[in-house]
């Protein structure tokens, strides 16, 4: 069981995320099911999940699962027409239906790193085609945030997502790497010499703080594309704080 903490607004920035780059596959889904695993001590975040996916297609449905029964039972007399509660965990027990996304956040952090992967395949073989899990973890008010976005093919790739103004450096968010990578920031690893390249890049756009901290992220964001590094998305999500980088350039070794 995790430790629950449900701040409102916490997991505001990979919803952001699933809602805006990701929502063209709830859109096409036959079946609208979107899973809100190990949503915590109370359902705040399965209920803000509803409302903002409900945006992109009126008939989502969120079934927010958690391992504690009385968790559960505290939720139930918020469940309405697309949202609803059961016991459960990472074998999704959603009657046989297969959701077109399952979130997870601060779960497997709990776990050992040898863990982690067995739960990452269990979930994944349980979606929808075309579906993803995204496996991410962030801090208590969700100003910094990080996510794995995995598919029917494995890790697809990983995302960081800070407010301007909650870091000093880029790198401030290593202690909120999903478990598959926390444990690997160290020389020698890809995602430890990705961080080492998003400070050195912020810190060399360190001119553009004049015109606000939005104009410096992009202007690193600009720098490390152009050194090589394989980023996902472009300046509209780098404006968020967000940035995405392909899975084999952070894999561990």
């Amino acid at each position: 069981m995790t430790r629950g903490t449900t701040n409102p607004n916490r997991l505001r920035r990979v919803d952001r995320w699933l809602a805006g780059p990701q929502g063209w596959r709830l859109r096409r889904a036959a079946d609208p099911l979107i899973v809100d695993l190990g949503y915590g001590a109370a359902p705040t975040t399965a209920v803000e999940l509803h409302a903002r996916l409900g945006r992109v297609r009126a008939d989502v449905e969120i079934m927010g699962i958690e391992i504690d029964a009385a968790r559960v039972r505290a939720a139930k007399p918020l469940e309405r027409s697309g949202l609803s509660f059961r016991q459960g965990g990472f074998e999704l027990p959603a009657d046989g239906r297969r959701p077109v996304m399952v979130r997870a956040f601060n779960v497997l952090r709990q776990y050992s790193e040898d863990e982690y992967r067995p739960h990452w395949d269990m979930v994944v073989s349980r979606l929808a085609p075309g579906g993803i899990f995204v496996d991410g973890t962030c801090d208590e008010i969700g100003r910094r945030s990080t996510w794995v976005e995995l598919d029917a093919s494995g890790p697809v790739s990983l995302s960081i997502s800070l407010r301007f103004g909650a870091f000093t450096l880029p790198s401030d968010v290593a202690e909120r790497l999903p478990k598959a990578l926390i444990h690997r920031n160290v020389p020698g690893e890809k995602i430890h010499a990705l961080l080492q390249a998003m400070d050195q890049a912020w810190l060399a756009a360190a001119p553009q703080a004049s015109y606000g901290n939005r104009q410096r992220w992009l202007a690193m964001c600009t720098d490390l594309r152009a050194s090589g590094w394989p980023l996902m998305t472009g300046p509209s999500r780098w404006r968020l704080g967000e940035i995405t980088v392909a899975w084999d350039a952070v894999a561990p070794s």
